[in-house]
């Protein structure tokens, strides 16, 4: 049993995470390597490795010749009954090659070939690790700022979080614990290169997700997301269980829960509102705090016309527009806001000051139809066409 080369084995399975059988292909590569640089060809050379006792054997097959031209391919009769005294010419022996009998040079090309190898499995197996872990949310300790770059420490790899995708105005120190979203994961022939962002929507799904037990068990649903990174974040939610308050479950006690993911995102306001399959509810949900008087929604072009009392226009518009920007985003639609005046003055709001006047379909029958036209055309006889009726 070689327990030397089982140790090794075993400290390199543990700390590199590379599994025996790999490492054990390694070793048989090198040897044939080895063999290779020693007689100048190992076509015919055989490497046997037990896995339990990590025994092995090198040999080469060659043919019984009476005058051998090629030592490494062919053996004399005389040199093959001294390994098989039933030789004869024209049979194929098994000769065994031992490692002591290379070279330095064939010795230290096995060598490389075993390092070479260790190290194309660790960038693999680092690879791997951190593709399944891409659109998630991890903690790093940020390294060193790189220009306008940052380098931050996974773990076992070095991510980074260009320029493009931190939030305009954060500023980092070393050794500062930091939550970033893995963005995109690239094999490269230096290992990994892992891309992390603090901008992207998802960061604020994840941070929802770890803070939010019934956000993780799939009770309450984020069913979408808008952002402005560093700025603020609408998110609509949604819960399969009636007894479950989506906002409050978000929210948490005292605002526990979306208080500790605002601090993470180093004051970021977060809107909480509710989803609903209604475009015009969705629409007047997500324009809040603003309130809304009407809400005309066109669920085939995508578009809404919203109508907003005159003094909560610049509320519902937001600084800068930001407020139906997101909401835009959030719903889908693109929102066209009116104040209560200007969508009078356009005709798109009228006015009902009797809701008496309002019918039901199923009670407006035929008759109260006809009843209501004759009534409504005596009223209004003798007026003129550019008057507006009121009902």
């Amino acid at each position: 049993m070689n327990k030397e080369l089982m140790e090794a084995l075993d400290i390199l399975e543990k700390e590199k995470n590379i599994s025996k059988d790999t490492l054990l292909g390694a070793i048989e590569q090198s040897l044939i390597q080895a063999c290779k640089n020693h007689f100048g060809k190992a076509d015919n050379v055989h490497v046997t490795i037990n896995p339990e006792t990590c025994d092995f054997s090198v040999y080469a097959e060659r043919e019984v010749k009476e005058f051998v031209d090629d030592p490494a391919l062919e053996i004399s009769l005389v040199d093959a009954q001294k390994i098989n005294t039933n030789a004869e010419l024209g049979d194929m022996i098994k000769v065994e090659i031992h490692s002591k009998e290379f070279g330095r040079i064939a010795t230290q090309n096995a060598k490389n070939v075993i390092l070479q190898k260790i190290r194309e499995e660790e960038r693999k197996v680092l690879y791997d690790q951190y593709y399944g872990m891409e659109k998630e949310v991890v903690t790093g300790i940020v390294q060193r700022v790189m220009g306008k770059n940052v380098s931050v420490n996974l773990g076992k790899a070095d991510g980074i979080l260009s320029e493009n995708e931190q939030v305009k105005g954060e500023e980092f120190e070393p050794t500062e614990r930091i939550k970033v979203y893995i963005l995109e994961v690239k094999d490269t022939p230096k290992g990994p290169r892992i891309l992390l962002s603090r901008t992207h929507p998802g960061l604020v799904k994840r941070l929802f997700e770890s803070e939010v037990a019934e956000v993780k068990d799939g009770t309450v649903e984020i069913k979408s997301i808008a952002r402005e990174a560093g700025s603020r974040t609408k998110i609509a939610v949604w819960s399969n269980d009636p007894d479950v308050d989506p906002v409050g479950a978000c929210v948490g006690m005292n605002g526990a829960r979306v208080n500790s993911i605002v601090e993470e995102l180093r004051g970021e306001k977060i809107d909480i509102i509710n989803w609903d399959e209604n475009p015009a509810i969705l629409i007047e949900n997500a324009l809040s705090p603003a309130k809304v008087i009407a809400v005309m929604a066109d669920p085939d072009e995508k578009t809404a016309l919203v109508v907003v009392p005159d003094y909560q226009l610049s509320l519902a518009i937001g600084k800068e527009g930001q407020n139906a920007r997101l909401a835009a985003r959030l719903t889908g639609f693109k929102i066209d806001i009116k104040s209560e005046t200007q969508a009078r003055e356009s005709g798109e709001l009228y006015d009902y000051d009797d809701e008496d006047e309002y019918y039901d379909e199923e009670e407006y029958s035929e008759e109260g139809a006809v009843e209501s036209k004759e009534t409504e055309t005596e009223e209004t006889e003798g007026v003129s066409e550019e008057t507006t009726v009121e009902e």
